[in-house]
């Protein structure tokens, strides 16, 4: 057995234990009420093994969506010619948000989206993940399109805009009370109505030059 793939496979398993053990304490609790040595304790590792995988509190929160982050700037990078930075994302955008239906409940608790609508500080934390989040869109769609940097500012902008509007939209019906099924079923259409709108604007044939992948 490849000793080096084992071994990746351990701590990939290590890390999504701490994960959904924070996720868990999260929604039982509020992220304001724990600690990391309460997640370390949940999870059954060192208080070191946590901060080694989450080398802060609030990534323990903003993980799986910075995990998002990564695979849409490799599908911008990775999209065949002529293809715009929205349509190559499209398909994994809306999996993600029809997927909200299938997260455990114990867990969908500690999403970032359901917390945000609970907690002003997780909801803070959404809103800085989104700025990073338009950085690195915006770096990817520049690595990969022949657009000026201020044009792929503009479009990672545009991007990371459609996942403030996921959050914002799962936290305020969060506030209402609704479940995530409910979410999901009315989140979908206006994702995807978004998306059809954001591939209008940034086709090729509207850009500056008519600037291609």
């Amino acid at each position: 057995m490849d000793r080096t793939g084992l071994r990746e496979r351990k701590k990939a398993r290590t890390r999504r234990l701490i994960a959904d053990s924070a996720a868990s304490l999260f929604a039982e609790r509020g992220y304001e009420n724990v600690s990391v040595s309460d997640v370390a304790r949940e999870a059954e590792v060192a208080e070191q093994t946590v901060y080694n995988y989450f080398p802060t509190k609030e990534q323990l929160v903003t993980d799986r969506d910075e995990q998002i982050q990564e695979r849409l700037c490799d599908l911008i990078r990775s999209r065949p010619p002529h293809t715009t930075p929205v349509a190559a994302v499209r398909d994994f955008v809306l999996e993600s948000v029809a997927g909200i239906r299938t997260i455990s409940p114990d867990l969908w608790r500690g999403e970032l989206g359901y917390l945000a609508g609970i907690s002003p500080t997780v909801y803070r934390l959404a809103l800085e993940l989104t700025d990073r989040q338009a950085v690195a869109l915006a770096d990817a769609i520049g690595d990969s399109t022949a657009v000026e940097p201020e044009i792929a500012r503009l479009q990672g902008i545009a991007l990371a805009g459609v996942f403030q509007i996921i959050i914002t939209h799962v936290a305020g019906r969060t506030r209402e009370g609704l479940g995530q099924v409910e979410i999901a079923d009315a989140l979908y259409p206006m994702v995807e109505n978004v998306l059809d709108e954001l591939e209008r604007w940034l086709s090729p044939s509207r850009l500056p030059g008519g600037a291609e992948h």
